[in-house]
């Protein structure tokens, strides 16, 4: 992950919200002289669209008239598919009205309502010119949808809600800034079911306000994962009740976590928390000093628990098990990596206590690998008696150990160049499923330590598929079943070196393109410079 050595030169989710019951109407008008597109939560979503008051009227099909056949809608990520038609398209008409045929699609109503000015109709029958109609029906992945466009009016289907939020997403770019949903049928879903972006908020504190900004760009852009990475050496950033004295000075409160989680679960986000051990758990160490591990000369070692000491399971436990009330997402990140007693030529000499665990727990040739290895299964039991799919930094994962980790433990492969890492295809062979994090695309890291570079979109969007894992080479096609997805990190090991609206900036493209990737990894039908107009134009 981000602990960083060095890098060479560059060179639905299960979620499902409470429903006010009873189909009722409000008409919920878009933001004028600004020309600011208005999100039923109240806030903003961009701006330089449409500067009148109210929709204009949508163009009426005609008999009399003749139409050229429609192209595609231009969005982020594109479409898979569309079978194009003849016919006006659609456009938000005042009046129109949004109506969805089952209550457990009215969040994705009301808010696609509130975006474009129309009118949230609740559940009906009854068909009018203009409407928007909201569809549960259909096969495929829950993720899938098809919108049709056709004699005046749209419909989203899906077989799930989050196929259909996501169709309304389609919708929302295609008329963005006075713009006409084309004439015919869109078939879309992505290639990948895993598709995030991991902040590291331990080391920088962003506030609850640019979170959820991030949140709403993710939504729109159909990422489904939020990783929040809240504990490390440089701080522990959310509050706890089991043991407030690991707690930073300047943390996030659970009412502004719950706030998060549930507005990213209205954009069909999961939020992945990740408290890494049994290294980087510096700011749980400097409230528990008796926790931490020392070597033969009785030097700390920075970062690390000593995992001879009942304690230390203990603590890291009552945290896994408090904050699964506070993150009911049905992943967790267990961190795993860069445990420093492991980065010595000689772990059992440095390190007799941990040697002498070992051998307890596994045997005469048990081994301070196969010590930490245990350790890790034993935190995934933890968020697994929690309804939780664990996953840990593939440098966690070591060679030639008695001790094997655990089959379901996804690894997030983000680098090769560890001391231990292991090429992917070493894990894709074994069968471990696998996520991508590729750290010479997908790092943006502060300050840009250690060789590494700000990633641009442009290398993403020409360069990165998610079966290129590691470096710039591909793993073969016969794997890529196994690669869930991928994950777009910002890490803050030079805290100080951007400000929140820069750290925005700066990853806003390369955001984009690792979306375009991760919906459809093939060759992109738009050059660099269309996609990047394209983003500018869908702001």
């Amino acid at each position: 992950m981000s602990k960083h050595r060095r890098r060479a030169p560059a060179r639905k989710s299960p979620h499902r919200r409470a429903v006010a019951g009873g189909a009722f109407a409000v008409t919920v008008a878009l933001g004028a002289a600004l020309g600011v597109w208005t999100s039923a939560d109240g806030s903003s979503t961009g701006s330089g669209q449409r500067t009148e008051g109210a929709p204009a009227a949508a163009p009426s099909p005609s008999p009399t008239r003749s139409y050229a056949l429609s192209q595609p809608p231009r969005t982020i990520p594109a479409v898979r598919s569309h079978t194009p038609a003849r016919g006006p398209g659609w456009r938000p008409a005042r009046g129109a009205r949004v109506v969805v045929d089952h209550a457990s699609l009215a969040d994705e109503g009301k808010l696609i309502a509130g975006e474009l000015g129309l009118t949230y109709a609740g559940q009906r029958k009854d068909v009018r010119s203009g409407d928007l109609r909201l569809a549960l029906g259909g096969g495929g992945s829950p993720e899938s949808y098809t919108m049709t466009v056709r004699d005046g009016r749209v419909t989203i289907e899906g077989p799930a809600d989050a196929g259909v939020f996501y169709g309304t997403r389609t919708l929302k770019q295609a008329v963005r800034g006075g713009g006409t949903a084309p004439e015919g049928v869109v078939n879309d879903m992505p290639a990948k079911p895993r598709r995030g972006f991991m902040l590291d908020i331990a080391r920088k504190p962003f506030t609850a306000d640019w979170i959820e900004d991030r949140i709403r760009e993710l939504g729109d852009l159909k990422f489904n994962e939020l990783g929040l990475h809240f504990s490390d050496d440089q701080g522990f950033r959310i509050q706890s009740d089991t043991h407030p004295e690991v707690v930073s000075r300047n943390h996030l409160t659970k009412a502004e976590v719950k706030r998060i989680v549930d507005l990213a679960a209205s954009r069909h986000i999961t939020v992945v928390p990740e408290i890494d051990s049994p290294g980087h758990l510096g700011a749980v160490l400097a409230a528990h000093p008796e926790l931490q591990l020392r070597n033969a000369q009785g030097v700390a070692t920075r970062g690390a628990i000593d995992i001879s000491k009942e304690q230390a399971a203990r603590i890291v436990d009552d945290l896994l098990d408090e904050y699964a009330d506070l993150f009911p997402g049905s992943q967790w990140h267990l961190g795993g990596d860069e445990y420093q007693a492991l980065t010595v030529r000689d772990p059992e000499a440095s390190y007799p206590q941990l040697a002498a665990a070992a051998r307890k727990a596994h045997g005469p040739g048990g081994t301070v690998a196969d010590l930490a290895t245990g350790w890790l299964n034993d935190r995934a039991a933890t968020v697994r008696r929690n309804n939780r799919t664990p996953r840990a930094w593939n440098d966690g994962f070591f060679r030639n150990t008695s001790v094997r980790p655990a089959e379901d433990i996804v690894a997030a492969y983000w680098t090769g160049k560890e001391i231990g890492a292991r090429r992917p295809v070493e894990y894709l062979s074994a069968g471990r499923k696998v996520l991508n994090y590729n750290d010479e695309f997908l790092y943006y890291v502060l300050g840009e330590p250690n060789a590494f570079v700000y990633p641009t979109g442009e290398r993403i969007y020409e360069q990165w598929t998610p079966r290129v894992l590691r470096g710039t080479e591909a793993v073969p096609a016969r794997y890529d079943a196994q690669i869930l997805g991928g994950s777009f990190a910002v890490w803050c090991d030079l805290a100080d070196s951007q400000t929140q609206d820069q750290v925005a900036a700066g990853i806003r493209m390369p955001l984009r393109a690792t979306i375009q990737k991760l919906w459809n990894p093939g060759r992109p039908e738009l050059s660099w410079a269309e996609f990047k107009a394209l983003a500018d134009r869908l702001g």
